[in-house]
């Protein structure tokens, strides 16, 4: 029922910002965890070009380690960045969410409920 491109773009892009809540979630709880990297999770660009090629569930979602400078313990988290991309997931997320929640709504519309 919603298998148009539309809703499997928005459910495949629900699952790399979740996966992005995971790793920003992980990366703030080792942010005192010596030698620890922060990860970053990316899939906005595989994603354009999988919609483009019209497979969207083809997305790769990468999630590879930071390499910017590490304090004197090795770790690298930054607060200030953690919790800006925690906010600016959240607000995408929110977003993926109204675009299904307008789909199903449209469906529901159309069949008379």
């Amino acid at each position: 029922m919603l298998d148009d491109i539309t809703s499997v773009t928005a459910h495949t892009a629900l699952d790399g910002l979740a996966m992005r809540q995971r790793v920003t979630a992980d990366n703030i709880a080792n942010i005192e965890t010596p030698g620890f990297l922060a990860g970053r999770v990316s899939f906005e660009d595989n994603l354009r070009k999988a919609v483009a090629d019209g497979r969207p569930t083809e997305t790769k979602f990468l999630n590879e380690r930071s390499m910017e400078p590490t304090r004197v313990n090795g770790n690298n988290v930054n607060l200030d960045h953690e919790t800006l991309t925690h906010i600016d997931t959240n607000l995408r997320y929110q977003l993926m969410l109204r675009v299904l929640d307008g789909k199903i709504s449209t469906l529901r519309t159309a069949m008379g409920g």
